[in-house]
């Protein structure tokens, strides 16, 4: 009997390890291409930031933008990085080149269907663009008026800022697209 007893113990606490071991591999987090890149041992890792003019938001803030070039050993990324000071914390999106230029692409598509989603008078409507890293770009209608957003990362209370118009988010990431193609030269 007492063999019984520590055989169920003994099974139960490896049942309980295994399960924990599988919760944890659940709850890493996604590593960014900025992560990657930026992470790498045994190389040296160098950042240089091109500051660019600040991004005003709707509630009369503004967020922060550059261009961060990162050389990592020999490989030469560059990212548009967008901060915004949050009430608890910052938020930074790392934009990758190419991903910057997926961005513009569907910034030109969601324009274009604004207006239509608007005579469509919906209680509430969303469209966005997300990128693997977790950025969002897009706009929601509710009550006939739209309001443009930016997720700048996947999680994280204060990491959405809301920019009054398309327009502004479109020409500072045309903007940045140019100051990352001069530096490549």
């Amino acid at each position: 009997m007492l063999l019984k007893i520590a055989f169920a113990l003994i099974s139960c606490s490896f049942l309980y390890t295994s399960f924990s071991q599988d919760v944890k591999k659940d709850s890493q987090k996604t590593e960014t291409k900025m992560d990657v890149l930026a992470s790498k041992t045994g190389v040296i890792v160098k950042f240089i930031d091109y500051k660019l003019p600040d991004l005003k938001l709707s509630y009369g803030s503004v967020a922060e933008t550059r261009i961060r070039k990162i050389i990592s050993g020999t490989e030469i990324k560059f990212f548009y990085q967008i901060e915004s000071q949050g009430k608890y914390s910052s938020s930074t999106a790392s934009i990758d080149y190419t991903d910057l230029i997926d961005i513009i692409n569907a910034l030109k598509a969601l324009k274009s269907e604004v207006d239509k989603d608007v005579l469509l008078n919906p209680d509430y409507l969303e469209n966005k663009f997300s990128t693997l890293d977790g950025f969002q770009v897009g706009y929601y209608v509710s009550k006939n008026k739209v309001s443009w957003y930016l997720r700048l990362e996947k999680y994280g209370s204060d990491a959405t800022i809301f920019i009054k118009d398309g327009e502004v988010i479109e020409n500072a990431f045309n903007d940045a697209r140019i100051k990352i193609e001069e530096l490549k030269k």
